[in-house]
């Protein structure tokens, strides 16, 4: 499985650049996304930038990579507390608690079995 990191320009030049973030530092392709300037967040893939994150997304995204990390450490077990909460605080903390989305889906599934 291959999941998305974000990681955020230092240096930048035509077809590619050195990039920072999750701890790593990397020589980043960035054709698909254009010649980026220093500061800016991107997703990047095996080495391939992606899509050009806002510096939110990034956060919410390196939270998520932070958790799965997390879990994959327990062995893919639960973890024994809420420590995953805080990573997923935009989640957690939602009203409603699920997309609206979902909801309807959920309605519609129930409808369809009464």
């Amino acid at each position: 499985m291959c999941i998305g990191i974000p990681m955020q320009v230092i240096e930048s030049g035509f077809g590619h650049a050195l990039c920072e973030g999750m701890g790593q530092r990397r020589e980043v392709d960035t054709l698909l996304v254009g010649e980026q300037p220093p500061g800016t967040w991107l997703l990047v893939f095996l080495d391939s930038a992606r899509e050009v994150l806002t510096p939110e997304d990034a956060r919410r995204i390196g939270q998520a990579v932070q958790a799965v990390d997390r879990i994959m450490q327990q062995g893919g077990g639960a973890l024994p507390d809420n420590s995953l909460d805080a990573l997923f605080a935009d989640l957690v903390d939602r009203d409603p608690p699920k997309p609206e989305s979902l909801l309807a889906h959920e309605r519609a599934q129930q409808r369809k079995g009464d």
